[in-house]
């Protein structure tokens, strides 16, 4: 049974990607749902498309990494369409290099980015958001299964998405008998823009090719390709309904088997 159509939902990064095959997936099951992106114009031209196919979806221009535009997006967001239901926490960044030569503006906005804001938003939601007033409620942080394992050259991203699965089986926990779910959806080799940023970025360290670079992760896959933005999108579309109320506190791949833990 899916989540009632009266649904709201918070969708950060919203505009590419798999956050934006999840608006796309949760507002087709006529949920209304709030997005936000940094873009003002990649979330005009969103909203506009998703809107056109009859689909309830609105938003605001959001840095995640600050609590005021946070809060003013939660804020923008129930005066639109009511409490929260269902928060999906996507707004995430690549990051890395070798370790030793990071400069500390890329390691803190990284934190910032991907993990610092699955907690600013998540509070914001639980209070402002009316979410923790409710009879039900739906937490899903996009980690990815590098928070499960080292990420090679990617030390920042890796550690923060292992924070971000630590701080989503703590919150399950601690709101189990609230009825609010809390789960991580772990992605791995996604076919995204971001995807095709960290190929270019490798290729650069390895000094080889994208190509090249591509057909080396692709040979880890035991599936032997990139999951799809709308694969991982299905998995959060099956959190959010009724059947999946006794699942909470957990971190689950959608990976093509290259992770099994």
């Amino acid at each position: 049974m899916a989540y009632e159509s009266a649904a709201t939902a918070i969708v950060t990064g919203g505009t590419s990607g798999i956050g934006h095959a999840v608006t796309e997936s949760l507002a087709a099951t006529g949920a209304k749902v709030f997005i936000c992106a940094r873009s003002a114009q990649d979330l005009d031209v969103t909203i506009k498309d998703l809107r056109e196919r009859g689909l309830e979806v609105d938003g605001t221009t959001c840095d995640v990494r600050s609590r005021q535009e946070v809060r003013a997006f939660v804020e923008a967001a129930v005066a639109r369409y009511g409490a929260i239901d269902i928060l999906v926490n996507n707004a995430g960044r690549s990051g890395g290099g070798v370790t030793a030569d990071l400069d500390d503006d890329t390691w803190y906005d990284v934190m910032d980015t991907n993990l610092n804001s699955v907690f600013l938003l998540t509070r914001e939601v639980l209070t402002t958001g009316r979410m923790r007033e409710t009879t039900r409620g739906r937490i899903i942080n996009i980690a990815s299964t590098g928070g499960k394992q080292g990420v090679v050259l990617g030390a920042p991203y890796s550690a923060s998405k292992h924070g971000v699965i630590g701080f989503t089986k703590a919150l399950g926990l601690e709101l189990a008998k609230s009825k609010i779910t809390v789960n991580a959806v772990c992605p791995g080799y996604v076919e995204t823009p971001m995807a095709q940023q960290v190929r270019a970025n490798y290729a650069r360290i390895w000094e080889t090719g994208e190509q090249a670079v591509l057909e080396r992760f692709e040979t880890k896959i035991p599936l032997g390709r990139y999951s799809t933005p709308q694969e991982v999108a299905g998995l959060v579309g099956y959190l959010v309904t009724d059947l999946a109320a006794s699942i909470t506190a957990q971190a689950l791949n959608v990976c093509g088997g290259l992770g099994n833990y």
